[in-house]
């Protein structure tokens, strides 16, 4: 695999407290690995919580005797979302804190993913993008319960409100996917900092240009503070060297 990744403070915010990782080689019995980590709970809670989230993620990961990819995520998972919310609980500078999580790996034909939050992974072809994971926010879940119009989600002031975070309670539920992949796919990682200052249709345009994956990349970002830049943000692009 081959990867780039991409992080910006943004126009608005003072503090970038998104956090990324990637490694397009082995990382313990994952052949690659790829988080993108976006914090919350106060400036320099949100910037600690996310950058300590990734560290234990990839410590965690790197010396784990699971087997199996899923138990692999979860045990890492459950592991710096104990840390973080404990820490949370003793720490009066970090009370409150969290961070969203989008875990992946590709491998074997199969795309393994986690996530917790409204951080999105999107899959994209020479002919569509989808988006795989699943947000965790109040405008979401009134979008999938059918109380909400997507159209008007988009401007809902409930919007970066999420429901589930990393170091927010004491235990953690992420959501976990197997995509099957080909090998032609653009595999995105992203946090919301993107995802509302563009919308689906300009990502996909992106994507599958014909420019370099690292140009790609920063004019997704440029395009994302173009637009306003009203949060910090951060991608990963991630392809097959075939």
């Amino acid at each position: 695999m081959i990867s780039y990744e991409k992080t910006d403070v943004g126009v608005k915010r003072r503090v970038n407290q998104d956090s990324v990782f990637s490694s397009d080689t082995q990382i313990g019995k994952l052949p690659n690995l790829y988080i993108v980590a976006d914090g919350m709970g106060g400036e320099l809670a949100g910037d600690y919580a996310s950058a300590k989230c990734v560290e234990i993620l990839v410590d965690e990961i790197k010396n784990s005797t699971e087997l199996e990819t899923v138990r692999i995520f979860e045990r890492a998972i459950q592991i710096a979302n104990n840390r973080i919310h404990l820490e949370a609980k003793t720490d009066p500078t970090k009370a409150g804190m969290g961070t969203t999580l989008v875990l992946a790996t590709v491998f074997a034909g199969h795309l393994y993913v986690a996530n917790v939050g409204d951080s999105r992974l999107y899959v994209a072809t020479s002919t569509k993008i989808k988006q795989v994971t699943k947000d965790h926010s109040v405008v979401a879940e009134l979008v999938r319960n059918g109380e909400l119009d997507a159209l008007d989600a988009k401007y809902d002031k409930r919007k970066n409100m999420i429901t589930r975070a990393i170091g927010a309670e004491d235990t953690i539920v992420a959501d976990y996917f197997d995509v099957s992949i080909n090998g032609d796919e653009h595999i995105l990682i992203c946090s919301d900092g993107l995802t509302n200052m563009l919308d689906d249709n300009e990502i996909f345009d992106v994507l599958v240009s014909q420019d370099t994956i690292a140009n790609r990349a920063n004019k997704l970002v440029s395009l994302a503070n173009a637009h306003g830049g009203k949060d910090n943000v951060s991608v990963i692009i991630i392809e097959s060297l075939e």
